[in-house]
């Protein structure tokens, strides 16, 4: 296993992470990702442990910490200096009135919750799951630079933010020379690119890490199926449990993508699904991959996706097979990248 510098963190983590949403299925929502008691958690993350993939993430939210309590279990006998957890809070868990959000009270009663479900006395990465606009940005950074003065967080992320909404948050820290988020949790994937218009950028100057979820897209990028219609009864996208809405996929792209991953895919001997995250690994600032399965083959699949490397020229195929035209004010930007220029994608690693 290849294992990363987290952004400008002293951390290394693995190139491929897991993530645990698969776990539980506590809630309709879930259950169409996945419903992995703690037998099957045990063995997932023996085969993943046995690859050299030591980072598991997950979230409170998570059918509402019913993932937590199971990988917490599932790690029990495990030796604790061996793993690398990651998990969030911010998005809704409970009842209101202080349910959700990024303020004081909220964080230091989620991060004791996840700490008990886990099993642990710290937490190595610890996510704002998606950014609060009702909360001082203020109130949250002092809250976490806490928690990591406390030793009960290691380090700090932020997950779902808009370039803004980072920025903000790292000038802030600087300001009051608090701990920083050192990594950034994105959807980024050959379906989808946006990511690469200004948080990438963004990531590239301030040098944070990107931890990748959804690398296939909920599944769109494995190759089963073209189209959502024809998506199996049994997949995430049939049974509504998709975390990337239908409504931003453009279907002529994604088909044009499939078609450039089965050509590298046949070229490589490889599946459509280990191009494609070989493809993210190759990318600036990422990290680590976040693979999700429902069951081991899926698994050892996905673990297939390193250890070999996409050519360049593979790379600029998968590129312009699934470029799509970015929003203002980014075509304009690009229109003199001598001014603004953008990431070197063709820098092998």
């Amino acid at each position: 296993m290849e294992y990363r510098q987290l952004g400008k963190a002293g951390i290394h983590v693995p190139a491929l992470s897991f993530g645990t949403a698969t776990f539980g299925g506590g809630n309709e929502f879930f259950k169409a990702w996945g419903n992995t008691d703690v037998k099957g958690a045990t063995k997932i993350i023996d085969i993943c442990m046995d690859a050299g993939l030591n980072l598991f993430d997950t979230a409170d939210t998570y059918s509402d910490g019913l993932a937590e309590e199971i990988l917490g279990k599932a790690i029990a006998k495990k030796s604790r200096d061996s793993l690398l957890l990651s998990t969030k809070c911010t998005f809704p868990v409970g009842t209101p009135p202080n349910h959700q959000g990024s303020s004081r009270h909220r964080i230091l009663k989620q991060v004791e919750a996840s700490l008990k479900r886990l099993g642990t006395d710290y937490i190595d990465i610890y996510h704002m799951h998606g950014f609060d606009g009702n909360t001082a940005v203020e109130e949250t950074l002092r809250t976490l630079n806490d928690l990591v003065q406390s030793g009960k967080v290691r380090y700090i992320a932020a997950s779902n933010f808009s370039g803004w909404h980072l920025m903000k948050s790292l000038a802030l820290s600087e300001k009051h020379s608090w701990h920083n988020y050192a990594a950034h949790q994105v959807y980024y994937s050959l379906a989808n690119r946006e990511y690469e218009w200004e948080l990438m950028p963004l990531g590239v100057d301030q040098k944070i890490g990107a931890l990748v979820w959804s690398p296939l897209s909920a599944g769109r990028l494995n190759g089963k199926y073209k189209t959502e219609s024809s998506a199996p009864k049994l997949s995430r996208i049939a049974q509504g449990g998709s975390p990337v809405p239908a409504t931003v996929i453009q279907e002529l792209v994604l088909q044009q993508t499939l078609d450039a991953l089965k050509t590298i895919a046949d070229e490589t001997n490889k599946t459509m699904a280990q191009v494609a995250i070989n493809w993210l690994l190759q990318r600036p600032t990422v990290s680590s991959v976040i693979l999700g399965a429902r069951n081991q083959e899926q698994l050892l699949e996905n673990l297939g996706s390193i250890g070999w490397n996409l050519t360049v020229d593979q790379i600029r195929f998968l590129d312009q097979a699934s470029e799509t035209t970015p929003i203002y004010p980014y075509w304009h930007q690009r229109n003199n990248t001598s001014l603004n220029p953008i990431p070197d994608f063709y820098r092998q690693r």
